[in-house]
């Protein structure tokens, strides 16, 4: 292996790229602006996805006159996010396999959400903390994707230069995130953003290709 193809981390985003929760997450930010009074449409699934729950908030906050604050919107959707995660999550497709994959051959895992701590660590519980050497959720640093600090902060814990990373996605927030960080990116999921590696699901993530990746031979739309 030469040593552009070192793969020091790879790095997961959580919802809709590891765990099954991307419904979930639409159920409780519907329930929550149904309590406010101001229904979603189809329009606001697009804008939701992938945010983390401060901007959720204020988009919510931003169809309604008056009502609670900013702070208090979080709240309502981290408490029903988490009461639907208490139901039960299901790893997407793949996702155990590449886990002991890496375990195997000695690359560390490490899991960065846009969610906040408590439903880092209630997901983490599912899935088995033991496959991950690190976890960084919202609130562990100043700013959350699309900002690079969360990605900067793993690879900083890990002692990896972020250029040795992979970054695993599914958002357009995820992806500039991990970008900014100066690490190599791949989308999972049937809407990547442009130009950008994508791969349907992490059944087609192996190894070779993630050292390809690392290496920067790997075209978008792959």
């Amino acid at each position: 292996m030469s040593s552009s193809d070192h793969l020091a981390a790879v790095l997961f985003d959580m919802d809709g790229t590891l765990v099954d929760t991307e419904g979930l997450w639409w159920d409780a930010c519907t329930e929550v602006a149904d309590g406010l009074g101001s229904p979603l449409g189809e329009a606001d699934r697009e804008a939701l996805f992938g945010l983390p729950v401060e901007d959720a908030a204020a988009h919510l906050l931003g169809r309604v006159n008056g009502g609670p604050g900013r702070s208090a919107v979080e709240a309502m959707l981290t408490g029903t996010f988490i009461r639907r995660i208490e139901g039960g999550v299901t790893m997407l497709p793949g996702a155990a396999a590449l886990l002991e994959a890496l375990r195997a051959a000695g690359i560390p895992a490490g899991l960065v959400s846009a969610s906040p701590r408590p439903v880092v660590d209630l997901v983490l519980e599912t899935v088995g903390r033991h496959r991950f050497r690190l976890s960084v959720a919202a609130g562990d640093g100043a700013r959350n994707k699309p900002a690079p600090d969360p990605y900067l902060a793993a690879a900083a814990r890990l002692g990896a230069d972020p250029a040795a990373c992979v970054v695993i996605e599914d958002s357009p927030a995820g992806v500039a995130s991990a970008r900014s960080a100066g690490c190599a990116v791949i989308a999972v999921g049937p809407a990547p953003p442009d130009g950008v590696p994508a791969v349907p699901t992490l059944e087609s993530v192996d190894l070779p290709l993630l050292r390809r990746l690392v290496s920067g031979r790997v075209p978008p739309g792959t």
